[in-house]
């Protein structure tokens, strides 16, 4: 499985993450960036809240995949569904999971964490609602 946004620091790296804590040992996922980004210091407080290490976390791009076929592809920024595209993977399936980005919110470490927070309780009742007919051997088709 691969979750694609546009820079690998904030929502695809999230979504991987908590799809592993969410399926331990059940799935393997990647997550890249459609260009690079820098690691969010926010997305490890954020992740650490609920026993997710991010620490680890480098980002890498679309262009850095050594793999070309998964199971899943999952897109979380409007950029990423084109970019799949061009880069030609091979996908069970792709699905547009459109997030916002909550780098881009401003206000004062409160505002900024709650937007952080929202992100990744989002991801994560979506992770379980479309993850779980694909791990428990079900259709992926609803």
């Amino acid at each position: 499985m691969l979750f694609v946004c546009s820079m690998n620091s904030v929502r695809s790296p999230m979504a991987a993450a908590l799809a592993r804590q969410a399926y331990p040992g059940r799935i393997i996922t990647r997550s890249v960036g459609v260009s690079g980004g820098k690691a969010d210091q926010f997305v490890h407080e954020v992740m650490e809240e609920i026993g997710i290490d991010m620490s680890v976390h480098t980002p890498h791009i679309l262009d850095e995949l050594v793999a070309n076929r998964f199971d899943l592809v999952v897109t979380l920024s409007h950029d990423a569904p084109e970019a799949v595209q061009r880069k030609g993977l091979e996908a069970g399936a792709v699905e547009a999971w459109t997030m916002p980005d909550p780098s881009l919110v401003e206000g004062n470490r409160e505002t900024i964490l709650g937007a952080y927070r929202d992100l990744r309780d989002r991801l994560r009742r979506r992770v379980r609602e479309q993850l779980e007919p694909l791990v428990s051997g079900g259709s992926q088709n609803r």
